[in-house]
């Protein structure tokens, strides 16, 4: 059965403590708007007011594509949010596919994900990563007894950036940055250290899985912003669980085709943007986002203006 609708999705919001006020002006702290998400309630066509969950069980490939189908069945394979980052997050990391089923049980995912940087102030840090030449003795012992920020591994960032995070890195946002982040549908995070927060219930440490799961190999390159044109599509990373494409244009239309192997969720990201195919249509302000069934086929990306978009896709 086919689906060729433009899905608008509400984002639902997470008030954790580091969060500002960019993604909901007035309700502070607002830390992320989970914008493409299996939990998330469809808002237009046929679908109103059914899940992303819901919607892809009645239409399975047709909504996910072949190639989400085949790796994490009936669920939705990423989940897409914007992050306002007032203060540090957390230092933490994430398990991969065998880890999270290792540590966390049978049907669980690991979590790759990838930052772009939609915004950020002079002196924007963030880690990703361990220095070189740590030990996994080191590390070990450096995450037990909270001395973990003497192997962390510090980066500057802009606007324009981008980093990939493999499942294993140790990484931390700082404060100023408002970034956009695809990643596997799984949420495991083991916070290896909190900046001197207190533990709460809902924020804990996560020592022993944490020492289990930082590789102390990994640290990521920042991927700076290509040189970009009125028409152009640049991948920005490409992995075995998602592709990150910025899609650039002020009077050139991009022409875009699902093949129907895989959904594509388009994000603008700085001006306006309207959607297309055949006699279906919809309008994207920045920030908002659109998910394209993979049954959906060609169309296009017609910019209102001087416009950019990031386009998330397997």
């Amino acid at each position: 059965m086919a689906l060729n609708s433009f899905l608008k999705l509400i984002p639902q919001y997470r008030d954790y403590v580091w969060g500002g006020d960019r993604l909901r002006p007035g309700h502070k702290p607002t830390a992320e708007a989970w914008v493409v998400w299996e939990e998330d309630r469809i808002e237009n066509g046929i679908l109103t007011g059914k899940t992303l969950r819901e919607a892809a069980i009645e239409y399975g490939s047709a909504l996910l594509g072949e190639k989400a189908f085949a790796r994490t069945g009936l669920r939705f394979p990423v989940l897409i949010k914007l992050l306002d980052c007032a203060q540090w997050l957390s230092l933490q990391v994430h398990p991969n596919d065998e880890q999270a089923v290792r540590l966390e049980g049978p049907g669980q995912f690991g979590k790759t994900e990838a930052w772009h940087v939609l915004a950020s102030q002079p002196d924007s840090k963030l880690i990703a990563g361990v220095k070189p030449d740590t030990s996994s003795e080191e590390l070990d012992d450096a995450i037990r007894n909270g001395r973990i920020l003497q192997h962390a591994q510090y980066a500057n960032v802009s606007q324009g950036d981008t980093v990939f995070m493999p499942a294993g890195t140790l990484h931390a946002l700082g404060p100023g940055l408002l970034i956009y982040e695809v990643q596997q549908t799984s949420d495991w995070t083991y916070r290896v250290y909190d900046w001197g927060r207190p533990e709460t219930q809902t924020r804990r440490l996560h020592i022993d899985k944490s020492i289990q799961v930082t590789r102390p190999d990994f640290s990521t390159p920042i991927i700076p912003l290509p040189s970009v044109g009125d028409g152009t599509c640049d991948v920005l990373v490409q992995c075995e669980y998602f592709t990150l494409e910025l899609l650039a244009a002020s009077s050139h239309v991009i022409d875009l085709d699902t093949r129907g192997e895989t959904f594509q969720a388009v994000t603008v990201i700085d001006g306006k943007a309207r959607l297309q195919a055949d006699d279906e249509s919809i309008e994207l302000e920045k920030f908002q986002t659109a998910l394209i069934p993979a049954s959906a086929g060609n169309y296009q990306f017609q910019p209102l203006g001087n416009c950019c978009a990031l386009k998330s896709s397997l």
